[in-house]
């Protein structure tokens, strides 16, 4: 993809052309997970770099099993965040929805500075996939900026193109208790976006 990137640099490129040849060649549809953990950042100044390896380790051997029982793929794994991909939206549902009760699971039998508490975002759509070890496109973006910047602890925000994603399967005919919530913010590559309501460990249905 990067020769084609460079010949798009020239002067007088026919940069349609090239686009839509970089497109034909690494456009994939998939659905997005992106992984954050709550309040990461301050109780790593308060405890120390020792307690963000751990957290860091334990984070991810409880989560990546997950991922891989719901035929997900690991992208990247940056200090406490996951990019994963999923052929089907619904995998991603189902995946996130069990990284969160393993999470709630653990964090009930922890002190407040043990737990791992997830914050979750799911896109869905065309993206550009190089290799195994890159992805780009709005839905990516979102996935992204929803799970690291907008989502709170134990949440799982989803941009408007996963959610219709999700209808069109009719995900929730056979998932009761999941409710979509639209929220009043909008993020890089998705202008609408929801919160999606399930039962979380400890609730009721």
């Amino acid at each position: 993809m990067w020769r084609l990137i460079e010949q798009r640099t020239e002067a007088g490129a026919d940069t349609e052309r090239i686009d839509r040849r970089i497109w034909d060649l690494f456009g994939e549809d998939w659905a997005i997970v992106f992984t954050d953990l709550s309040g990461f950042s301050r109780r790593v100044a308060q405890y120390g770099i020792i307690h963000f390896l751990q957290t860091i380790y334990e984070h991810q051997r409880l989560l990546l099993p997950i991922v891989a029982d719901h035929d997900g793929l690991l992208v990247k794994a940056e200090a406490d965040s996951l990019l994963l991909l999923f052929k089907r939206v619904d995998g991603a549902l189902d995946c996130s929805l069990a990284m969160q009760r393993a999470c709630q699971n653990l964090s009930q039998r922890r002190t407040p500075e043990e737990q791992v508490i997830l914050c979750l975002g799911i896109g869905a759509g065309r993206v550009l996939r190089v290799g195994d070890d890159d992805v780009f496109g709005a839905e990516v973006n979102a996935a992204s900026k929803l799970g690291e910047d907008t989502a709170g602890p134990d949440e799982i925000l989803v941009t408007g193109a996963a959610r219709d994603a999700l209808d069109e399967l009719g995900a929730f005919d056979t998932r009761p208790g999941l409710s979509f919530e639209r929220l009043d913010v909008d993020v890089a590559g998705s202008s609408e976006n929801f919160r999606l309501r399930y039962p979380r460990v400890g609730e009721s249905r």
